[in-house]
């Protein structure tokens, strides 16, 4: 099998991960990419925790030196927003397209074939994980293998978390917070003339909808457009908040709010208060003082990214990417809630890892070595979002991210450059090769 045809078979295979609707990845893709591997003399087996998958495996006995690790988890997709089928692969223009080719099938496919070349020369100290709830925190598939691990007292010196972008070598990524605000509705009654219906949409500089990605002052986020257009127009009052909401951290494409011009003589209409409030809050919630703990390149981003009514109350998700601890974020937005909307209720969970590798660690100098071998230039950068490697970075594992140059990871019509795509199994093997030979 060739790398497009996995690439194609797991595409195909819908494995998405959408709390807001209640999906998760069955066993699948999980049994796909053990089938493959066990074809070709592997021996991986199925770890299982909380209804995710792991396809779990070693070469050789004794304690791994060295970890490869992927995902084959996905976000949602909208298909009638793509121009195609989010689950067929499409070759066009150098590029291929569907959902997770770049994020992260394109990458999981490329360390199958990786560990293939590598067992067949009889390779040891190497144990590799295909993780199936990398999207909603990666606790039931990469944190259950830190932990198995840990406990054993088989912690692996080196991770390749297979999951990156733009061929570049990732050392750092902020911690990931999942906030939700909530109030209850307040139902009020003003006096208004004509109803107006204005859409915001998103607007962002890289194409992509991660919400990590996000950089305030240079994207235009449609929900706390939104916000500023309830702020600055006092005589507006909210009717109706609409949005094509998916998940806490996907940016929405685009959210339309339906108000009323408040007039005296105006025919009386009943609004909610507490949503109203909720809405206007979301600006100052965006800019909350978050301190970060370390350095950042992107410093602290925070973005509301899905709103919904459920069990009686509105709730605001939003999305939080910091150098930070739990009680430092539940503190900042608490205050901002204090002096906006005191009665809401605030939780706040996640956070409390991330990746940081010091530039001169063995395993960023051996990848920057193999990157030049394989035609690429050398290049070290920090990722916007996180990722799984922030289980292991944490336990004193040196980890570094990486993956192919792409677009649109998390929205619409997510492409995966095929000349980059082609060059991670040799990237892989190469790097694995040369940090073993580097040793304990």
């Amino acid at each position: 099998m060739n790398l497009l045809g996995i690439l194609s078979d797991l595409v195909s295979i819908r494995s998405v991960n959408d709390p807001l609707r209640g999906e998760r990845p069955s066993r699948e893709a999980a049994c796909y990419i053990s089938d493959v591997l066990g074809e070709w003399g592997l021996e991986p087996r199925l770890l299982e925790r909380d209804g995710y998958y792991t396809v779990y495996g070693e070469l050789g006995g004794g304690r791994p030196r060295l970890l490869l690790l992927a995902h084959y988890d996905t976000v949602p997709a909208e298909p009638s927003e793509w121009s195609t089928n989010p689950f067929k692969t499409v070759v066009k223009d150098g590029r291929i397209y569907g959902r997770g080719v770049a994020d992260d099938k394109g990458n999981a496919a490329s360390l199958m074939l990786a560990l293939r070349r590598l067992a067949e020369e009889g390779v040891s100290g190497v144990a590799y994980a295909f993780t199936g709830d990398e999207e909603v925190g990666g606790a039931c598939g990469a944190g259950y293998v830190a932990e198995m691990l840990e406990r054993e007292g088989r912690l692996p010196r080196y991770l390749v978390n297979a999951d990156g972008h733009s061929m570049a070598v990732i050392v750092r990524r902020r911690s990931a917070f999942r906030v939700g605000v909530s109030v209850k509705p307040r139902r009020g009654k003003v006096r208004c003339s004509k109803i107006l219906r204005r859409e915001f949409r998103l607007s962002t500089v890289h194409p992509t909808r991660h919400a990590a990605y996000f950089l305030a002052g240079a994207d235009s986020h449609p929900l706390i457009a939104a916000s500023q257009f309830l702020r600055v127009n006092a005589n507006y009052r909210l009717l109706d908040l609409r949005g094509r909401f998916l998940k806490s951290n996907v940016l929405p494409s685009s959210v339309e709010v339906h108000v009323c011009a408040e007039e005296s003589g105006g025919e009386e209409r009943e609004i909610d208060v507490n949503l109203e409030r909720l809405i206007k809050a979301v600006v100052p919630l965006s800019r909350a003082p978050i301190p970060s703990l370390l350095y950042s390149d992107y410093g602290v981003s925070v973005t509301p990214n899905v709103y919904t009514f459920t069990g009686g109350e509105h709730v605001l998700q939003l999305d939080v990417r910091a150098f930070a601890t739990v009680d430092l974020v539940e503190r900042s937005l608490r205050d901002v809630l204090d002096n906006c909307l005191p009665e809401a209720r605030l939780e706040v969970a996640g956070g409390g890892k991330w990746l940081y590798t010091p530039l001169d660690a063995t395993i960023v100098r051996a990848a920057l070595e193999v990157l030049e071998e394989v035609g690429e230039r050398p290049l070290v950068v920090e990722g916007a979002g996180a990722s799984d490697s922030r289980w292991f970075s944490v336990k004193g594992v040196e980890a570094l991210d990486f993956g192919p140059r792409g677009g649109n990871v998390h929205g619409v019509d997510e492409y995966v450059e095929l000349d980059s795509l082609l060059k991670l199994p040799e990237f892989y093997y190469r790097l694995a090769r040369r940090l073993l030979r580097r040793g304990v």
